[in-house]
């Protein structure tokens, strides 16, 4: 199964960046810390050229720390980013984050010039709870499904900042479809777009080699099956989501798997390394390559038949 999810609203929303883009200091882009490349928009990189951005993970609390640590070390690579991990319940840390907008205009205390901010994140990433914790008051509208910010709104904030909060934009097309699935695993995609079964049998699929500790314990497993189908199938037979007959409920316990995984009780699990994302940007850009010539070859048949 591919995923393919692009509503309307989206081109709309993606619009209102490119115009407002140019008119502000600098970007905030807030990240899910469990996918911290996946849930990045490659249009904003386009955009902003050399322009600061403050990479937020968050959710950060349901993240490996290992590999928060490791993100931050490589999204800094690049020096006209600065990577924090925060997260909601950490208030005092989230209210730092206009001071770290200062840092970078540091000559704003004095001039008294407001620093202009725009705040950006693909749906359910947190995006609006972290805006009323840095305003101090209920600003921003909050859910935990996607697309809940609709209108793009302007908000004062300590330390002289004013922040263009933005709709949540999703990646124009998917390329990288494990980029797809991960999102559709978190809520970045909405619930009705992809079964729970295929969520789940994704998910299932990464934590059995990534993270099988996390599963033994959680589930009471003594050994980690060799196969998806038979790990949700077993999770099933010890939670006792079965049908008549004694057969597991599958799309039951897929929904269980999800959830408890999105409230952070399997454990704290990251989808995603520096190192597989390098690999799947090369198999993507091989694939993409192969398409394209198939493309040409298919146009000079064309043309020859004429």
């Amino acid at each position: 199964m591919s995923i393919n999810w692009f509503p309307g609203h989206m081109h709309k929303a993606q619009k209102e960046i490119r115009q407002l883009v140019p008119e502000v200091d600098l970007v905030i882009e807030v990240l899910d810390a469990r996918l911290p490349y996946s849930s990045q928009n490659p249009l904003l990189q386009k955009l902003r050229g050399q322009k600061p951005c403050i990479k937020l993970l968050n959710k950060s609390d349901l993240a490996d720390p290992d590999l928060n640590q490791k993100w931050i070390e490589a999204l800094q690579q690049d020096k006209t980013i600065k990577a924090y991990a925060v997260n909601t319940s950490d208030t005092g840390l989230v209210r730092q984050i206009p001071q770290w907008c200062l840092q970078w205009f540091p000559e704003r205390e004095t001039n008294k010039k407001p620093i202009q901010v725009m705040i950006m994140g693909v749906p359910n990433v947190g995006k609006s709870t972290l805006i009323n914790i840095m305003a101090d008051r209920t600003i921003a509208k909050t859910g935990n499904e996607a697309a809940v910010t609709k209108m793009q709104q302007r908000i004062k904030l300590p330390g002289n900042v004013i922040l263009h909060d933005t709709p949540g934009v999703l990646w124009p097309r998917f390329d990288n479809q494990n980029s797809a699935f991960r999102l559709a695993v978190t809520g970045g995609i909405k619930d009705n777009i992809v079964a729970a079964e295929d969520k789940a049998f994704f998910l299932a699929e990464y934590v059995m080699h990534a993270y099988h500790k996390l599963i033994e314990q959680r589930y009471d497993i003594q050994q980690i099956p060799q196969d998806p189908y038979d790990l949700l199938v077993k999770i099933g037979q010890k939670r006792g989501a079965l049908k008549a007959g004694g057969r597991v409920d599958l799309t039951r316990i897929s929904s269980l798997f999800i959830n408890e995984f999105r409230e952070g009780r399997v454990g704290r699990i990251t989808l995603e390394t520096p190192e597989m994302m390098e690999q799947e940007l090369i198999d993507v850009d091989r694939k993409l390559a192969a398409k394209a010539a198939k493309k040409a070859a298919r146009k000079e048949q064309h043309k020859g038949r004429q």
